[in-house]
């Protein structure tokens, strides 16, 4: 008997998209040879995990092609040949998005969503299209009509949501990069779970323009890259820069937040990311009793009210209850009977809470806290259990997360040494159009944790 033909490693798992590029420019490397490659890594992560709702191999190698010839006539652009994905909630010309809805299948837009049109220009090459929750509306990439995306370490746990398929693609080394969406954590909670780094800016620094709205008052464009200097090359071409940061900075510990404790294993993982921070940042751990009071809660009735907003504007009960998925079809009858005066006490606590974090962050730099409480759940898991706490998936994955959606905070999630065998995220937080400056303190931060 012969032996086992064990397949590559996805192509990109050891190369950053730095190195890429940099091949690309001195001609060892170029656009087509590696776009094939990065098509082949990806047909074979959506045979493994349903991570992409799309291929499109054809425009793709397309435009390789012209990328190649761009590098020959010394013409190259910030991006020039880098393949990146973008998930199915995102407008793309000339290839389907379903929204990750049955209601959409064979759906391709005319037009590219502003976010695309920017990436198009800097040279990447849109190599497919990453599954998501119907319309975003969940934290765990599940589809009863498109199958569910998996874990890529392993299989019977999710993702998480709603760019579960970005997160999943990233880490499995099919793709360098992912455009995703984050209304309440949905680039953080996949990136934190799946071990990548998750972006979400400052609210409408990037365009939400041909991106389909789950709650626009909430909703952030993002990336997902396997590490943050991938992560600011992809900024820095979408227009977000990477400014010097040399004055000495402070940072705001935030153990938990309240009613969710963290998992014994995420809580170990994040005292050790900061006992090795603190040794070269000044770190405190100020009282926030009462800052997140009601978070969840204003979350949760603002998404409700403007998701169903959005999709009565746009279609009849009757389309919905035909059309639409079962999931999203019981959140939409729970939408119908959130009143006006609710929403208006949900947006006054939104306030009151940005007002409250914007103050915590006069005195630092920084805030730091867990991403998610847990490592990822099982698929078809409903409620997790943490000490004596039980709750929906939904609370326990968001409750670290939605509040700087809520505030319009720039985030990020970057992985830290693994728990248990499992991904844990790191959160870290900023003032508000600090961008640039976090991300060069999350790149630092990143190569501390790296020596652990």
């Amino acid at each position: 008997m012969g032996a086992m033909i064990r397949a590559p490693d996805p192509i990109w798992r050891n190369m950053s998209c730095q190195q890429a590029l940099k091949g690309f420019k001195d001609g060892s490397r170029n656009a087509v040879d590696l776009v094939e490659d990065t098509l082949t890594s990806i047909d074979r992560c959506q045979r493994e995990l349903n991570a992409f709702a799309t291929i499109a191999s054809g425009q793709a190698l397309s435009d390789a092609r012209a990328s190649d010839k761009r590098y020959r006539q010394r013409k190259s652009r910030p991006l020039e040949g880098l393949p990146i994905a973008v998930k199915d909630i995102v407008d793309t010309k000339g290839i389907e998005t379903r929204y990750g809805s049955p209601a959409f299948l064979e759906h391709v837009p005319i037009q590219d969503a502003e976010i695309v049109r920017r990436l198009r220009n800097a040279g990447a090459v849109i190599v497919g299209k990453t599954t998501t929750h119907e319309f975003a509306w969940g934290v765990t990439t599940s589809s009863s009509a498109f199958g569910n995306t998996l874990h890529p370490q392993q299989k019977l746990r999710i993702p998480g949501g709603s760019s579960g398929g970005g997160a999943a693609a990233v880490a499995y080394g099919a793709v360098p990069a992912s455009i995703g969406t984050d209304t309440g954590g949905s680039v953080r909670i996949p990136a934190a779970l799946c071990g990548t780094v998750g972006f979400k800016p400052t609210f409408n620094l990037l365009p939400s323009h041909g991106i389909f709205p789950l709650a626009p008052s909430l909703d952030h464009p993002g990336i997902v890259a396997r590490s943050v200097e991938d992560a600011m090359l992809v900024a820095d071409a979408l227009g977000i820069g990477a400014d010097r940061v040399d004055r000495h900075l402070t940072a705001a510990v935030i153990r938990t937040i309240a009613p969710v404790p963290l998992e014994q294993g995420v809580a170990d993982a994040v005292d050790a990311a900061l006992a090795a921070l603190s040794k070269e940042l000044d770190l405190s751990e100020p009282d926030t009793k009462g800052v997140f009071d009601g978070a969840f809660e204003a979350f949760s009735t603002i998404v409700l009210t403007e998701a169903g907003i959005v999709h009565f504007s746009r279609n009849s009960q009757a389309i919905i209850d035909a059309r639409y998925g079962a999931e999203t079809v019981e959140r939409l009858r729970q939408a119908r009977k959130v009143t006006i005066d609710a929403y208006a006490l949900a947006q006054s606590n939104r306030r009151a809470l940005t007002c409250r974090l914007e103050r915590l962050l006069e005195d630092f730099d920084f805030l730091l806290l867990a991403t998610c409480p847990c490592t990822a759940p099982f698929v078809g898991q409903e409620d997790v259990e943490i000490g004596h706490w039980k709750g929906s998936i939904r609370e326990a994955l968001m409750t670290y997360t939605a509040p700087f959606n809520l505030s319009g905070l720039p985030a990020i999630s970057i992985p830290i040494p693994l728990q248990d065998g499992m991904p844990v995220g790191l959160q870290i937080v900023a003032r508000r159009g600090r961008d640039a400056s976090l991300l060069r303190f999350a790149r630092h931060a990143s190569d501390i944790l790296a020596l652990v």
